[in-house]
């Protein structure tokens, strides 16, 4: 069986254990995340399914290693993007079409959003939404996205990586829009592979994983962390890979989390969380402080990446900057 053989098996088995929302995007395999969901579904299949893709990225431009292909916002491309992904996907509606790592100043495009609303009235998109990223951080784009846009955001959120989504999700609580969220094992972090008792000298991932950018003290720092958090092992009868996803489907407001699966255990695994019960509000108010406090772990100042900042990075509380670490 080839690697394709295998990811077709295991949408359909997704599919078939009730999974019914697929995130995908060009970006991803330079179309290949698209032409792969047309492959494991038929047209009539995808229709009775939620599916997610995303545009922004222009995939003709070079790219060197982990680094962000150019943006192109323009209405034209926002128009062809979409056409392409319709072609790829073979469908002839997109559910959530969403703009990829946009920044604020993309966001704030009036012509993009016209653009937008034209596909949806000419029935080419159902909904649109922003995917803030890459990576932790954007506070602003995702603020801007559910409060001046009112749009939906995709956001990394997980128990060891809280900011800055909690604020986008109290944004998205105010304005009464929803969110939806990624990452949610931290990177691996959160998935069982790690114990407190891990030892780690170098990085876990290679190169061609998009991972492998985690800084190794990052690691190190989330392994730490994992020893504050055993007593929701001791309260549930669960995997800690499935009260990570049960943690972010706490808000409100999220509408769905979308892990990373890799084999069918992991499949399995994660669909039953959904049958978990949420967390006790003493459990959360736990978490809350052990957050605050770093899970007692001292590993210098959080940063977030942004936009309007003159370093591109800013401390945790969103004012105050440093400056970027070397490489």
């Amino acid at each position: 069986m080839t690697d394709q053989d295998f990811g077709v098996q295991l949408l359909r088995k997704a599919r078939d254990l009730g999974i019914t929302f697929f995130d995908s995007a060009p970006a991803y395999g330079d179309g290949y995340g698209e032409t792969i969901l047309a492959e494991a579904f038929t047209p009539g299949e995808l229709n009775d399914l939620v599916i997610g893709t995303k545009f922004g990225y222009d995939l003709d431009a070079p790219r060197t290693g982990h680094r962000e292909r150019p943006h192109d916002w323009s209405p034209e491309a926002v128009a062809k993007q979409c056409d392409q992904s319709l072609n790829r996907l073979n469908i002839d509606c997109i559910d959530i079409f969403q703009m990829h790592n946009a920044r604020l100043e993309a966001i704030r495009r009036d012509d993009t959003f016209e653009e937008l609303e034209r596909l949806k009235d000419s029935g080419k998109i159902r909904h649109y939404a922003v995917a803030v990223g890459p990576d932790l951080g954007w506070q602003d784009e995702g603020v801007a996205s559910v409060s001046e846009r009112r749009v939906p955001a995709q956001i990394i959120y997980s128990i060891l990586e809280q900011d800055p989504a909690r604020a986008i999700i109290d944004a998205a609580t105010a304005n009464d829009v929803g969110v939806f969220t990624r990452v949610p094992h931290a990177s691996g972090m959160l998935d069982g592979t790690h114990t407190k008792d891990t030892v780690l000298d170098e990085t876990p991932f290679g190169e061609s994983d998009h991972r492998s950018y985690r800084r190794l003290m990052w690691m190190k720092s989330a392994i730490r962390k994992l020893a504050a958090i055993d007593f929701l092992l001791e309260n549930y009868d669960a995997t800690i890979g499935q009260l990570a996803i049960r943690f972010c489907l706490m808000p409100n407001v999220v509408a769905s989390c979308t892990p990373t699966i890799t084999n069918e255990e992991m499949l399995e695994e994660y669909v039953a969380a959904s049958d978990l019960g949420g967390f006790e509000p003493t459990e959360m108010t736990t978490l809350d402080h052990l957050y605050a406090a770093n899970f007692d772990v001292d590993d210098g100042p959080a940063r977030m990446k942004s936009s309007v900042s003159p370093t591109g990075f800013v401390l945790m509380d969103g004012v105050t900057e440093i400056e970027p670490a070397a490489a």
